[in-house]
């Protein structure tokens, strides 16, 4: 069961319509790191999820991400509505599909389902679920930056900070399952290449780093055929 409840989540308020900038918004209305996506991933995921509290975090989550979808796409509609005809407003989408907010990207392609990542594991998808908040980040930080007035640039700013919250969420379960760290999630057990660092990208003057020698990897500079 389901209920709408009409005040925004946080107020939208914009100085004055920019249809260009509108356009850009779409790509967090039907884009791929978009709020719909999110909304649609977490929600999908909960019903794979046996454990109760990381289940109910899921599903806030992803209730929350449909309220940040009508935050954008109110957004988009001030931008675009009762905006004069003039050659702003038809260098854009919406000169065609009309005011407000439409299930497309930034560049007119549609929102698709296999944006959705999903994959039946706690583990798995929230992890996946870290980066697709990080790709959210990164879309606000340039819509910020682009930005043409600040009440645009403060109803952003919002929708960004949440998308910190929702990754420290998503940590913290993992840091509950003691999976936020551990690389052997899953039922099997790998093989004993697992500690194998292979030297694949060389010049003949490669050395062993921190990040690929002991106490984690054996460094390979030479590899050869495993098996």
């Amino acid at each position: 069961m389901f209920f709408h409840k009409k005040p925004l989540m946080s107020a939208v308020t914009l100085d004055e319509a920019n249809p260009r900038f509108a356009q850009l918004l779409l790509e967090q209305f039907g884009g791929a790191t978009g709020e719909l996506t999110a909304a649609l991933q977490y929600w999908v995921q909960s019903f794979h999820c046996e454990n109760a509290e990381i289940k109910d975090m899921l599903q806030d989550i992803a209730i929350e991400e449909f309220s940040h979808l009508e935050m954008v796409g109110k957004l988009i509609e001030a931008h675009t509505k009762n905006v004069d005809q003039t050659e702003a407003y038809k260098s854009t989408l919406f000169a065609v599909r009309g005011v407000g907010p439409h299930l497309l990207d930034s560049q007119g392609q549609a929102w698709s389902a296999a944006y959705v990542n999903e994959g039946g594991d706690v583990v798995r998808d929230l992890r996946a679920n870290i980066g697709a908040e990080a790709g959210a980040r990164q879309t606000y930080e340039a819509l910020i930056e682009l930005a043409p007035d600040a009440g645009t640039k403060k109803t952003l700013h919002f929708l960004l900070t949440r998308e910190i919250s929702h990754t420290q969420m998503f940590m913290k379960a993992l840091e509950a399952m003691g999976k936020l760290t551990d690389p052997f999630f899953g039922n099997i057990a790998p093989d004993s290449t697992v500690d194998l660092f292979f030297n694949l990208s060389s010049d003949g003057k490669d050395q062993p780093t921190a990040l690929n020698s002991e106490p984690t990897f054996k460094y390979v500079a030479e590899p050869t055929p495993q098996g």
